[in-house]
């Protein structure tokens, strides 16, 4: 799918009378919020955006009290069908299952901010849920893995990540499992980090981010159950926008980090600290061309219609345009 159909997709859904979505501007979704109350600083949204990313107070007031009012009728229904469950099957429940979210969508679209955003509205609300926050990096197979599978340039493509172990994650966090261990990713070094984890312990909701968490596969011959990470969501969400958008923001945060982080001696990237600008753009535009524009168009953008919720971001990376799947 080329960037014209990529900027076209919600409109020309919006005029299918066998869309799966209602589409709302941003303004339209900006009055679903009702009552809810802003629990976010400017500080505190300032502190959880990540690097290039120019959310303010006023986008969380747009944008995401509506949405934490939508999830929290989700949760609140899911809660209600899990008794009537039990219920139905005379059993009483010991454990609680988590509520999962799973945020989707291309590098450098704001993903992250997102998943943080959420992660702090949801946990204020007046029943104070336990809220974690994991994503998919510490599942990454280790470089080591990859170099000698000659798929270092495949970094963040389906088959980079341990799906296996994601698996076994998700399925203990919806047993309700004490102390479930995820592995821990270091941006620094670029790699997975040796016999560190992240324990989850039993939260009320979960949200699991990365770009290929709405990835499916192709079904068994033999009509054998296989499991896809999405199938442990109650609710997903895509981050979308137009890909020259998604291509600008990658090599301005690339070149942000090569004044920051990439000076770190211990950094993986370092090398492209002490370089000229001229050439770091060069590297830059090759990365993007080579590796994250060719996994958007073979892994990323076909996942898109699987989620329950679409932003799309605008040239200032705010949303401008909401579809939310209907019921």
């Amino acid at each position: 799918m080329d960037s014209a159909e990529s900027v076209e997709f919600l409109d020309h859904f919006k005029e299918s009378q066998y869309s799966p979505y209602r589409f709302f501007t941003s303004d339209e979704w900006a009055k679903f919020r009702a009552d809810t109350p802003l629990t976010l600083s400017a500080d505190e949204v300032n502190r959880l955006r990540s690097l290039n990313d120019p959310i303010d107070l006023e986008e969380v007031r747009r944008i995401y009290l509506s949405l934490s009012r939508l999830l929290s009728a989700h949760v609140e229904s899911s809660q209600l069908l899990f008794q009537q469950r039990s219920s139905f099957l005379n059993f009483k429940a010991d454990v609680k299952t988590p509520f999962i979210i799973g945020i989707a969508g291309s590098v450098a679209v704001g993903k992250s901010t997102t998943a943080r955003i959420l992660k702090e509205l949801l946990a204020r609300w007046p029943s104070s849920p336990k809220v974690d926050l994991i994503t998919t990096d510490g599942f990454l197979h280790p470089n080591a893995y990859l170099k000698a599978n000659g798929m270092m340039d495949r970094k963040g493509f389906p088959e980079s990540y341990d799906i296996g172990t994601i698996l076994r994650f998700l399925s203990a966090i919806k047993a309700g499992r004490p102390n479930v261990k995820a592995p821990c990713y270091s941006h620094l070094v670029y790699d997975v980090i040796p016999d560190e984890f992240i324990t989850i312990d039993r939260p009320d909701i979960l949200i699991f981010e990365g770009i290929n968490v709405l990835q499916s596969r192709d079904l068994p011959a033999d009509g054998k159950m296989v499991p896809i990470v999405s199938d442990f969501f109650d609710f997903s969400i895509y981050i979308d926008a137009d890909e020259e958008l998604i291509h600008t923001w990658y090599v301005e945060r690339f070149m942000r980090l090569r004044e920051t982080a990439f000076r770190d001696p211990s950094s993986y990237f370092h090398r492209y600290a002490s370089i000229g600008a001229d050439e770091a753009l060069k590297i830059a535009e090759g990365l993007w061309a080579n590796t994250n524009l060719k996994n958007l168009h073979q892994n990323i953008l076909p996942t898109r219609p699987r989620a329950d919720l679409i932003l799309q971001k605008g040239k200032d990376h705010l949303v401008e345009k909401v579809a939310l799947r209907k019921l």
